[in-house]
This record gives structure tokens, C-alpha cells and sequence, in this order.
């Protein structure tokens, strides 16, 4: 039985998927900000328009489209710990050597995804990658690479399984016990899926999101989640790499 002492002491479930959608819409009012201000100058023909319409940006507005982003998700992570009601997690950021396995376990993902898309070759897959790196080079591409590759990892794991997810589990879990952290699960999943706005992609995030979220739940720490979908989207990385050194 769940003591109504215990059900005040959960977090605030909605005022944190409040705050996160909040985060969300600021940070892409900040990327439009960072684009407005990279537009000026670099003296950008046709404005902020003509680099909306562009299949391949420059470099520059994806790396101010990220960081807009993330300082929406990090307005986001502040406001749950403060008003949310959400304690943060003990030794969230502590490391072991074990954590580099979770590198390995990324990569798996990343191949089990492929493999299941396979039988259905679907096109453009590729679409995000070629958008955010079509038009970068050398320092630029680098740059971008570890923005991906550790910057992105670092601050969704935060939000989506440091917030999210144990906002949900420990809100559900205390009402429905094993089912609702399932639920909890699944629920930050799909949040996590339908953030990137890539339907095509969104069973693969899914599922990603599915194994990120029993990561956490497993160890109780944010290290390996973000080590696991490191090698998820370091991956990608090399792949498209090995993809430029062909050409």
C-alpha cells in the first residue's frame, strides 16, 4: 500500500513536462536568435528565409541551432530540480571502468537498428546526418562531430533519462508499482523519439530511448547512459566518415 506521505514527496510530474516542452520552445526560439545574429554577420544572402529553405546549411547555424537547443534543455533541468520537485540523482555523474562497455552496447544498438531497418530499404535515412554535416568541412565538421557525438549524449541523457524518465518512474512506480515504471520507460522513450521530429527515424529512437531509460534504471547513474548512446551516435560517425573517404 502507498502511504499518502509518499505520494506528496513525488515529483511534479506535469509541471516538469512543462517546464521540458517550455526548454524545448526556448531553445529553438535561442537557435533562431543564434541564426539571426550568424545571418548578420556573415552578411547571409536572402536572410533567415533562404537559410530555412536549404537542404544543407552552413556549419554555423547548425552549431547555433544545437546550442540554442541545449540551453533551453539546460533552463529545463534547473527549473525541474528547483521547482519541479525532482532531487537530483546521488553520484549521477560518477564513472567506472566498467562504463566503457556501455560504449559497446551503444554500438550494438546502433547495428540492431540497422539490421531491422534493412528489409524495408528505406530512403533517406541518411536525411539528418547529411543535413547537419552536407556542408561542413575540416575544423567545422570536426566540431560538429564532437557536438554530436559527446555534447548531444551529455545533455539529452540529462533531460530525457535524468529528468523525464525518473520524474516518471518515481510518480508511476509509487501509484502502479513495476507497471508504472514500465510505463515510465515507454513514456520517455517516445518523448525522446518525437523531440528529434524524424519519423522516419522514431522506431529506431524508440528503441534507443527504451534501452537508455533500463540503462539508467540499472546502474542509478547518468554515466553509462551517456556512454551508450556515445557509441550509438559515434557509429553514425564513422560511418559517415568512411563514407567521405570513398568519395
Amino acid at each position: 500500500m502507498v502511504s499518502a506521505t509518499n505520494l506528496k514527496n513525488q515529483p511534479r510530474v506535469l509541471a516538469i513536462v512543462a517546464m521540458a516542452l517550455g526548454g524545448f520552445v526556448a531553445g529553438q526560439v535561442l537557435a533562431t536568435v543564434f541564426d539571426a545574429l550568424g545571418v548578420a554577420i556573415a552578411g547571409f544572402p536572402g536572410g533567415l528565409n533562404a537559410l530555412a529553405a536549404l537542404a544543407d546549411p552552413p556549419w554555423w547555424s547548425n552549431v547555433a541551432g544545437l546550442l540554442g537547443l541545449w540551453i533551453g534543455f539546460g533552463l529545463a533541468i534547473f527549473l525541474a530540480h528547483r521547482s519541479g520537485g525532482l532531487e537530483a540523482l546521488p553520484r549521477a555523474w560518477a564513472m567506472r571502468a566498467s562504463d566503457l562497455a556501455y560504449l559497446v552496447l551503444g554500438v550494438a544498438c546502433q547495428v540492431a537498428v540497422g539490421v531491422a531497418y534493412a528489409p524495408f530499404h528505406p530512403k533517406n535515412m541518411d536525411k539528418p546526418v547529411n543535413h547537419l554535416f552536407g556542408a561542413a568541412h575540416g575544423a567545422s565538421f570536426a566540431l560538429l562531430a564532437v557536438m554530436t557525438v559527446v555534447g548531444a549524449p551529455l545533455v539529452e541523457e540529462w533531460l530525457f533519462r535524468g529528468v523525464l524518465y525518473r520524474a516518471f518512474s518515481l510518480a508511476w512506480s509509487a501509484r502502479m508499482g513495476r507497471a508504472g515504471d514500465a510505463l515510465a520507460v515507454a513514456a520517455s522513450a517516445m518523448v525522446f523519439a518525437l523531440a528529434h521530429a524524424e519519423g522516419l527515424q522514431l522506431p529506431g529512437l524508440f528503441f534507443l530511448g527504451v534501452v537508455l531509460a533500463l540503462v539508467l534504471r540499472r546502474t542509478q547513474r547518468l554515466t553509462p547512459a551517456v556512454a551508450t548512446h556515445v557509441g550509438f551516435n559515434a557509429l553514425t560517425m564513422l560511418s559517415l566518415v568512411a563514407q567521405r573517404a570513398g568519395h
